[in-house]
C-alpha cells in the first residue's frame, strides 16, 4: 500500500501540470512569439501605395510638292500649275493617379520555417456582411526579429509578400461592366 501511495505522489504533478506543456522549450521570461510549424502570429495590414504617371507626345509631319508648267504662244498664252500637299500633325497625352489605403488584421499560420530561421506564413479570412463576401489572402516570409513582443509583425516587413483582398455579391456585381460593354472591348 506504502508503495502505491509513493507511485501516486509521483505520477501527481505530472498529470496535473500536463495542460501548461504548451510553452515548455521556452523561457519563462520571454515573450511569447510564432517560432515553429503550426504557430499563429497576427498581422497588421497596413498599405499605403500612391502612384502617379503621366505622358505627353508632339508629332508633326509635313510634305508640300509643287509642279507649273509654263505655255507661251501667241496672245493667249496659257498656264498650267499644280500643287500638291500633305500635312499630318499628332498630339496625344494621357495621366494616371492611383492611391490606395488598406488597414486591416489577420491572423496567419506559420506553415514552414526555412534553413535560415524565417517563417513561412499563410493566412486567410473570409468575412459576410449585407450579403457581401470579402476573402483576405495573405502569404509570405517574416524574420523573427520583425515580430513584435505582442505576437504581431506590420504587413511591409513581410518579404515576398502576397496580399490578396476579393469581394463577391450584389455591390461588386453592380459595379462591373454589362455584357453588350464587355463584348464590345473584346473587339475593340
Amino acid at each position: 500500500m506504502k508503495i502505491l501511495n509513493y507511485i501516486f505522489f509521483l505520477l501527481l504533478p505530472g498529470v496535473l501540470f500536463s495542460q501548461f506543456n504548451q510553452n515548455t522549450g521556452r523561457s519563462l521570461f520571454s515573450d511569447v512569439k510564432a517560432a515553429k510549424v503550426g504557430d499563429a502570429v497576427l498581422i497588421l495590414i497596413v498599405e499605403d501605395t500612391k502612384a502617379n504617371n503621366s505622358a505627353s507626345t508632339d508629332s508633326k509631319r509635313s510634305t508640300d510638292i509643287n509642279a507649273s508648267v509654263g505655255y507661251q504662244a501667241g496672245t493667249n498664252g496659257e498656264t498650267y500649275g499644280g500643287n500638291l500637299g500633305t500635312g499630318n500633325k499628332f498630339s496625344g497625352g494621357g495621366q494616371t493617379n492611383r492611391n490606395e489605403s488598406i488597414r486591416s488584421k489577420v491572423s496567419a499560420r506559420v506553415i514552414e520555417v526555412d534553413e535560415v530561421g524565417n517563417l513561412k506564413i499563410q493566412a486567410k479570412r473570409t468575412t459576410k456582411v449585407n450579403g457581401e463576401n470579402q476573402t483576405i489572402t495573405l502569404e509570405g516570409l517574416v524574420r523573427p526579429v520583425d515580430i513584435n513582443s505582442e505576437n504581431a509583425i506590420y504587413s511591409y516587413n513581410i518579404m515576398d509578400l502576397k496580399l490578396t483582398i476579393e469581394g463577391d455579391g450584389s455591390l461588386t456585381e453592380v459595379q462591373e461592366p454589362g455584357l453588350l460593354t464587355k463584348f464590345l472591348r473584346i473587339l475593340f
